[in-house]
């Protein structure tokens, strides 16, 4: 009996520490044991030396370059939070394959400070939690700067997933986006992001834009786990 019951615990156990992401999300999972995106020393990180620095939990930059994993991703989750500055416009970047040339080449998931009066008209596919220049978010739920909010997403093939403190706000069939001047929708696609999303990989590296439009984005708990 004893035994019987020491088994089930470990399984259990095992069972709670690997348990599967369901998708689609429908809220952010239990992320506090997943691996950390990047080490507090960045040395599992690529970025340009002196701008990007790891202090009390925070990750953030002086400057406009963005920080990427070493190693590509495919099939995973990504969960985080974000607080940034009033006006920063930023965004966390998936299934990149060209960090040199990154926009063209990678999917950003938007992050904006939305009512501040430079971004207070844009389209609604610039939008916090918006797949940049691609499709808008469901609803606005990002906090105000100086808050904290929090953002996963998933990645699955060519499907993509965003929860936004708590809301599901996006999925995208990365597939239905043929062309790379119009959105499915017949909304345009701004002209730097010039390869279809149904042409791009659905594996590659993962990276925080840093400070971007003259304010800092600071991130914290920022975790990932293979699907």
């Amino acid at each position: 009996m004893k035994f019987t019951t020491l088994l089930l615990s470990l399984v259990l156990a095992t069972t709670s520490a690997f348990a599967q992401v369901t998708l689609p999300l429908t809220g952010h999972p239990d992320s506090k044991n997943w691996k950390n995106l990047f080490k507090e020393d960045l040395s599992d990180a690529e970025f340009v030396p002196g701008i990007w620095t790891y202090e009390k939990g925070v990750f953030t930059a002086t400057e406009d370059q963005i920080i990427f994993s070493k190693v590509e991703y495919e099939n995973f989750v990504v969960d985080l939070e974000f607080n940034v500055e009033p006006g920063a416009n930023s965004g966390v970047v998936v299934y990149c394959t060209d960090k040199k040339d990154w926009i063209p080449h990678s999917v950003e998931v938007q992050i904006l400070d939305d009512d501040n009066e430079k971004w207070a008209t844009v389209p609604g596919t610039w939008k916090c939690a918006s797949i940049f220049g691609h499709l808008a978010p469901s609803e606005k739920v990002v906090k105000k700067p100086g808050e904290w909010s929090r953002m996963t997403i998933a990645c699955k093939g060519k499907m993509v997933y965003v929860v936004l403190n708590g809301k599901p706000v996006i999925t995208m069939d990365m597939a239905k986006w043929t062309s790379a001047k119009k959105n499915p929708d017949g909304s345009e696609i701004p002209e730097w992001l010039s390869t279809p999303f149904s042409e791009l990989a659905n594996k590659g590296y993962v990276g925080l834009q840093g400070k971007h439009a003259g304010a800092k984005t600071y991130y914290r708990n920022v975790k990932i786990k293979a699907l």
